[in-house]
């Protein structure tokens, strides 16, 4: 198989993909074409059909398709110009060779968890990271597979659990280098900030929002998951349920990046700015790591607003 990654520009590609988006659009001069969005497990490539003709057969979003088309690129990224298209047949592939998985190892991952977990002192604290990571079954069951984002990082099998070990361990750190810190409280509002996300997303090969991720999205529903599983323990602190909930609501750090309130407890900031740049960091980590041009800079990210260059040194 040719993966996305190892992709050249000006190559001819003949292979399957996974269509992860599909769009009908209209050029300037009110021609149909199709924007895709193709997966394999090492990334992602935007892909064009100027020609709708019968070499483009019919298939939909999720679907495993054979392509045959050339590499170009346009604004310093690869994309791919797709002359055919038909759904791929059952056997002509291996479905792990398009879900995106962590380098790390799930099982240590979890053990680190746990680990966390079990160094919490505060007993009502403890026992709600238990009901939550141990005992919902919904959980339990998907924090070491899912993904933490639809594209921006870690969307890939067992990013959650990989991104909320690395804030939680980053934290912990912290929490012995300033005054003030609480560390109970640290360490469980960045293991419990992302957990809403296991709702709002769903598992692969999918990794698109749920309705409940589009309308409430996984700060609201991490909230609420806490406070059902605070009320089950008996004598639960209410200023400890209010000061995690702030945790939660607050770890975008600003309004205008979706949180309901900024970062008002010194906990609460700190797990902001480790979660902003686990986040941002692995963004970098990926650019290098799947970087195909000759030279130090790796090229622009949209969303960073600057171009990346590698430490070569």
């Amino acid at each position: 198989m040719r993966y996305i990654v190892d992709f050249k520009d000006d190559e001819h590609v003949i292979d399957h993909y996974l269509c992860k988006q599909k769009q009908t659009l209209k050029t300037r001069s009110g021609k149909n074409y199709l924007s895709l969005k193709l997966q394999d497990k090492t990334g992602l490539i935007d892909a064009k059909v100027w020609e709708l003709n019968n070499d483009i057969q019919s298939f939909e979003e999720n679907d495993f398709i054979k392509i045959d088309g050339v590499v170009g690129v346009y604004q310093n990224e690869l994309q791919l110009r797709i002359n055919k298209i038909r759904k791929s047949n059952e056997g002509e592939y291996n479905p792990v060779d398009f879900i995106p998985c962590t380098d790390k190892d799930i099982t240590s991952l979890h053990k680190q968890l746990l680990d966390l977990i079990e160094s919490i002192n505060n007993i009502y604290i403890k026992q709600l990271l238990k009901n939550i990571f141990i005992n919902n079954e919904k959980i339990a069951e998907n924090i070491k597979s899912h993904s933490a984002a639809k594209q921006m990082h870690h969307n890939y099998m067992g990013g959650l659990i990989e991104h909320s070990v690395s804030v939680a361990q980053i934290c912990d750190f912290l929490s012995r280098r300033y005054k003030y810190v609480n560390r109970d409280i640290l360490i469980s509002g960045a293991l419990l900030h992302d957990v809403g996300k296991v709702y709002e997303l769903t598992p692969f090969p999918e990794n698109d929002y749920t309705d409940e991720g589009e309308l409430l999205g996984h700060i609201v529903i991490g909230v609420e998951l806490i406070t059902k599983e605070a009320k089950s323990i008996e004598d639960f602190p209410e200023e400890v349920l209010m000061i995690l909930k702030h945790c939660i609501v607050s770890h975008h750090g600003e309004l205008e990046f979706g949180s309901p309130q900024k970062p008002k407890l010194i906990e609460a900031f700190i797990i902001h700015c480790v979660d902003d740049m686990d986040a941002k960091e692995k963004i970098y980590e990926d650019m290098i790591e799947k970087d195909n041009t000759k030279g130090k800079w790796v090229g622009y990210h949209r969303m960073l607003g600057r171009n990346i260059r590698k430490t070569d040194i």
